[in-house]
């Protein structure tokens, strides 16, 4: 429904979840079709489908921003690592 209204941004908070991988896949499919004509703001804690979708990521712990940048860059961001898997190995 927002589609219908042209929006100039669209707020999506956690799209994926409790959908089966083959729904996330085609969700994923078509957030990444909508980014090519508009702004596209996600909330999810699905991390592959995060990182095969953004161009660009922001990533918050205990509500600061510690880590901004491409998928790439989080991935390899030792701050982001020790906040969500406890270590930066």
């Amino acid at each position: 429904m927002a589609i219908a209204l042209a929006p100039k941004i669209l707020l999506l908070d956690e799209p994926t979840a409790g959908m089966s991988p083959r729904e996330t896949e085609r969700t994923a499919k078509i957030v990444r079709g909508l980014a090519s004509t508009i702004a596209v703001v996600l909330v999810e804690h699905d991390m592959d489908m995060v990182m095969s979708i953004s161009d660009q990521i922001t990533v918050m712990h205990r509500g600061r921003i510690i880590a901004e940048g491409t998928p790439k860059d989080i991935q390899q961001n030792v701050e982001v690592r020790e906040a969500y898997l406890g270590t930066a190995a």
